[in-house]
């Protein structure tokens, strides 16, 4: 199967993944670091950074499918080229892909998390809330099924919520086939 995270930053989608990824268990893949890490490498940061560090990503994943394993992308995955990125690999491997929103529906305490947020990524800058508003500004609407959770809930609650729903979409995957 093939996970796919999205949310704007700060809104709680790595500490889902991270979870989610002890409990199936499934692979990370996360977007930011490899980020950060071509910034180390020396790539310009006003090259598009973003795009290559989705792109890389998708090469990782696309090994651990071949290898028979289950994925979990973590992204913010705002644009439909992105989501449509993630359908593609999962039919190239004939997997199920199931999508993951999460959601902080109170701006004030997104913000503080924002903030406040400190990750152990060497070179990795935390987006400016104004980044974070015109993330929000430049987000499109989704064409597919997806659980929506709420950050603000506590995180072994959504996790739960998460485990549910990856089943029932594992069985609706298997006798579709």
């Amino acid at each position: 199967m093939l996970l796919v995270m999205a949310g704007l930053p700060a809104a709680g989608k790595s500490s889902m993944a991270e979870r989610l990824g002890r409990a199936l268990p499934a692979a990370v893949v996360a977007v930011d670091p490899v980020e950060a890490a071509m910034w180390r490498a020396g790539v310009d940061r006003g090259q598009p950074t973003g795009l290559a560090a989705y792109l890389v990503a998708e090469a990782v994943a696309d090994g651990v499918l071949a290898l028979g394993q289950s994925a979990i992308i973590d992204a913010v995955n705002s644009v439909e080229a992105a989501r449509q990125q993630w359908r593609a690999l999962a039919d190239r491997h004939q997997v199920s892909v199931a999508f993951i929103e999460v959601v902080c529906s109170d701006s004030r305490v997104h913000r503080r998390r924002l903030e406040r947020r400190s990750r152990s990524i060497v070179g990795f800058e935390v987006p400016t809330w104004q980044a974070v508003q015109q993330r929000r500004a430049e987000y499109q609407p989704w064409t597919d099924d997806r659980l929506v959770l709420d950050s603000m809930a506590d995180l072994a609650t959504n996790v739960t919520k998460a485990q549910e729903y990856l089943a029932m979409a594992s069985q609706s995957s298997q006798s579709s086939s």
